[in-house]
């Protein structure tokens, strides 16, 4: 029998190169592992995931050389698995493929240090898919761009990172934090000066951490709550993000000067900000209610004056020094006249502190207030009121900076600058960053639901129904209330639920501090009324510093309308007065594949920019475009680096907002060296599209991409949308239906409960298609797109390999989609087909599967590549590392859906209450309501949440 680790051996390749460290790391945490399954479950269980992976690698060996049969056997294997085994053999699957990925993140982070010992930046693969600042420095400069104009371009150029609790983080918050320690473990034990005693006691500390993993449950028994979801995302500020900024934008002042600016970024410089939807985010989830954002954002605030008082005391420490000027020799004795009664009020936490320390002086009053604030925050949480008054705590961010900027000063001019640029300047850059709100919570909220508002209001008032009106009408009536001054509604407003939670919102916006609040998003927008009605209701009530308004546009058509929109937005004299220049737009990447396919959405995307920046820059209007991407490439997802550089000239000029959703955020933020390079990335990446924009398209290749897209739009609607029988199948061949009980958010994965596709959300529709590794939404129309283009006129696919070569937006395209189908495997698809479809829609997937592979050969043309991920090598090794792991869990979950829906295909035929000759809508209710035998559902689940982790991606 081929052991695991003999088959991770064999790709070890002939020559010896830092992938070796991979396979190092993987074999060490998968010999822990398996040493714990054996001491947990016996050697037979040991031996009988050992044969499972056996079964599964000779099945799918690399170069096509596999077996198809040994299919079968592991088939026939996982059947005769009794409940108690079928989860062992998942939830060990699971957790190898976990354990895999830490080996890769450590792999990783070993090799960016190598390379920035060595003063290079890697291989050539990490050059393309990373950000190094250093880098990107030099290579602006060598492209005519002089230190000046660099450090003049960072010092007006902002990213804004918004993290969202889209439901695709399918890994507990307890296994999480074990995962940290066995990274931390993993990263220790290969460093060069470890001694032996150490590294046994590491080896110790790695096989306890991978034991308390497996010993946890991975399975969440109820849904997070709002309000977990944003402890969880809160979380990681107070583990790495925190920390990690200082860090980080120290690396940017050494970058500087490097190459010769002698002065570090101005602390204020927003460089980097943090926002967050956790709790804001209304659209299309009941649980998110006005209590919830008022829950959300006076944690939010509580966590951040936690963290600044903890901070005010090691600086207090620090500062000792009793030279000062007279500055703030002036500031420390006003604070010395204070009352008797204030410092009486906290003797019994603090000592006075002497004269003779005047900085110790101005941080220990910045320490009391904040210990006022945290007090303030925490009483108002649990109870609604506080005994703290609001004079004595913090209200703005400036009440804080302006005492640090003195001390700053102070050491300035009396020759303790290195001193300022210490811990000092960190903390300053941290406040600054932070806020007394740590991020800005977004609200976000869809149009009809204020349409509903609106036509409540004007029906009371008599003056006929809003909702019926023509968008002129509307928009005359809201902008003459607009101008005007007198109330719209009272008390006496007959309210829905719907409507009383929309206003209340509006309440909760006004009643909290203003630095709690970002954006307001309004999703489904298509008219300018849908932004002027947000305003008024702002208004209406009583919000002083109304929140920017941001249109989001999302499918197909909306993204088509966008720049007609904000045409006539930007045309209304009234609302330009109001932006001050201004305007932020949100494009949407999921629900816009999930209406037309990837091709024609990203497509639609690129154009979409271009024209909303042409429209903005008619107008004298500074335009933000805030980027809706998800984790998977058909919710817009990808590299980091190539995402941005591949996007259109002008379109981010140096200000960038992008969602960091679910899983990402653990990937972008779990540990600090991962948090570094994000920061990286993104700070990197946006200044190199701004200052060295990206090659436009040519016109003939324009109107290639219009031909193709209309194409690829209806190929793929013809198939989602226009198939009657396609709902169905889709239901029958994918775990769609079971994707609730994973319990991974608080949002329903339907925004209607029945219905079709377009009913269903991005993210699930996404994760079915994944876990049987078919990703129909990414690949759906290229096919017949390249295909129409190229039959019977070669110079098409030339012009086509031309742009792959010469344009980065088409060449990530077509990277991005090449990747997927290394990833994907269409005979586990067709093993779905065969147990879980009923024999009348089978030929539906054989007609796609033909699709499939038509696609890839005509993918491997246009990139002129012999074979999939011909110029990635790493990416392609770390893929097969994985793929026996994930062979089996598809094996093991196709059956068990089989069980679980009692669908006997060999059978006579069966009552209307199984699966395969259920409608659509039945099925939905009968695996809603369906008790299944012990063990079934946790094993659907296992296998769900270990595939997720072999994809590195949930949806």
């Amino acid at each position: 029998m081929v052991s695991i680790d003999d088959r991770m051996r064999l790709l070890v390749p002939t020559k010896v190169t830092a992938d070796d460290k991979l396979i190092e790391y993987d074999m060490l945490l998968l010999n822990h592992f398996l040493s714990v399954l054996k001491d947990l479950h016996g050697e037979e269980m040991r031996e009988l995931v050992h044969r499972c992976y056996e079964l599964s690698g000779q099945y799918g060996q690399a170069e096509g050389c596999g077996d198809p049969a040994k299919l079968e056997d592991l088939g026939n294997l996982v059947k005769s698995l009794q409940p108690g085994p079928a989860i062992v053999i998942a939830s060990s699957l699971s957790h190898m493929l976990n354990l895999g990925n830490l080996a890769e993140e450590v792999q990783i982070a070993h090799r960016r240090r190598v390379s920035e010992k060595s003063g290079g930046i890697g291989d050539e693969n990490s050059a393309l898919t990373e950000s190094d600042i250093e880098e990107t420095f030099r290579r602006l400069m060598k492209l005519g761009k002089s230190p000046q104009e660099i450090f003049e371009a960072l010092k007006t150029q902002t990213v804004d990172l918004v993290l969202t609790a889209h439901p695709t983080q399918s890994i507990r918050r307890s296994l999480l934090q074990k995962h940290s320690r066995i990274r931390s473990c993993l990263s220790e034990l290969y460093k060069d000066d470890i001694t032996p005693d150490e590294k046994q006691e590491l080896e110790e500390a790695l096989h306890r951490e991978v034991q308390a993993a497996f010993r946890t449950d991975e399975i969440r028994r109820t849904p997070p709550t709002p309000q977990d979801e944003m402890r969880a995302g809160m979380s990681y500020f107070h583990e790495t993000i925190w920390n990690c900024l200082p860090k980080f934008l120290r690396r940017v002042d050494t970058a500087l000067k490097a190459i010769g600016i002698n002065e570090r970024l101005p602390y204020n410089v927003p460089l980097i900000q943090f926002s967050s939807w956790m709790g804001g985010d209304r659209d299309g989830n009941p649980r998110v209610t006005p209590e919830v954002t008022r829950d959300v954002c006076l944690l939010a605030r509580l966590m951040a004056s936690s963290l600044y008082f903890s901070q005010i005391e090691d600086l207090m420490f620090e500062l000792s020094m009793w030279r000062c000027n007279e500055e703030l020799r002036a500031r420390v004795a006003q604070l010395e006249l204070r009352t008797k009664e204030d410092a009486k009020h906290y003797k019994e936490f603090w000592k006075p502190i002497p004269s003779n320390e005047p900085f110790r002086v101005i941080l220990g009053d910045i320490r009391d207030r904040l210990y006022r604030t945290r007090e303030r925050a925490r009483q108002i949480l649990a109870t609604g009121k506080s005994d703290v008054n609001e004079e004595e705590a913090f209200s703005s961010v400036e009440e804080i900076l302006e005492p640090l900027e003195l001390c700053y000063r102070s050491l300035c001019s009396t020759g303790d600058k290195l001193i300022a640029d210490g811990s000092l300047l960190d903390f300053m850059r941290q406040v600054s960053c932070f806020g007394l709100g740590l991020v800005r919570l977004d609200i976000r909220q869809e149009s009809d639901r204020h349409t509903d508002v609106m036509d409540a209001i004007t029906t009371h008032l008599g003056i006929g129904s809003y909702r019926s009106w023509t968008e002129e009408e509307r928009q005359e009536w809201l902008l003459a209330e607009l101008r005007g001054k007198r109330p719209l509604f009272g008390a006496d407003l007959p309210k829905t639920d719907e409507i009383k939670d929309v206003l209340e919102t509006f309440h909760v916006i006004a009643e909290l501090p203003t630095d709690c609040f970002g954006a307001y998003i309004i999703s489904m927008a298509t008219a300018p009324s849908d932004v002027l009605v947000v305003e008024l209701l702002q208004r209406e009530c009583r919000v002083n510093v109304p929140l920017r308004v941001v249109p989001l546009f999302e499918k197909l058509a909306d993204l088509e309308a966008a720049p007609a929109s904000l045409t006539r937005l930007f045309s209304i004299d009234w609302y330009r007065n109001r932006i001050k220049g201004k305007q932020e737009v949100m494009i949407g990447y999921s629900d816009s594949g999930k209406d037309a396919g990837r091709f024609s959405a990203a497509w639609q995307l690129y154009k979409c920019q271009e024209e909303l920046v042409k429209v903005a820059k008619q107008f004298g209007v500074k335009l933000t475009m805030f980027h809706g991407r998800g984790g998977t490439v058909g919710r817009g997802g990808g590299p980091t680096h190539l995402a941005i550089l591949s996007q259109p000239r002008d379109t981010i000029d140096g200000s960038l907002r992008v969602t960091i959703q679910g899983e990402v955020i653990e990937q972008s933020f779990g540990e600090e060296h991962l948090c570094f390079r994000t920061l990286q990335r993104f700070t990197a990446a946006t200044l190199e599209h701004g200052m060295h924009p990206p090659t436009a398209p040519k016109e003939d290749w324009r109107k290639l991409m219009d031909e193709m897209a209309a194409i690829a739009t209806e190929a793929y609607r013809s198939v989602v949308f226009k198939d009657p029988q396609f709902v169905h199948y889709f239901r029958m061949a994918t775990p769609e239906l079971e994707y609730g009980r994973m319990n991974i958010g608080s949002r329903p994965s339907k925004r209607k409960p029945s219905g079709g596709i377009e009913s269903l959300r991005a993210i699930p529709w996404i994760f079915a298609w994944t876990q049987t590794r078919f990703h129909l939404p990414v690949w759906l129309g290229f096919g017949e797109a390249f295909k129409d283009v190229i039959d019977g006129n070669p110079q098409t696919l030339k012009m086509l390999q031309a742009m792959y070569r010469e344009w980065p937006f088409f060449r990530v395209t077509v990277d991005l989609v090449e990747m997927v189908f290394a990833k994907g495997d269409p005979r586990i698809a067709e093993l779905y087909d065969r147990l879980l479809v009923s024999p009348e829609l089978q030929d539906i997937g054989k007609k796609l599967r033909g699709k499939y592979e038509e696609t890839r050969k005509l993918l491997l043309e246009v990139a002129c590549h012999s074979e999939l991920l011909e110029e990635n090598p790493t990416l392609k090794q770390r893929l097969r590392l994985r793929e026996p792991f994930i062979t089996t869990l598809n094996v093991q979950q196709a059956y068990t859906l089989k069980k679980m829906r009692q669908i006997e295909p060999d059978d006579a035929p069966m009552p209307r209450t199984n699966a395969n000759s259920a409608s659509a809508e039945e099925l939905v209710e009968l695996n809603t309501t369906t008790e299944y035998a012990p063990g079934l559902e946790d094993t659907i689940i296992l296998t769900m949440k270990g595939i997720a982790a072999g994809m590195q991606n949930t949806g």
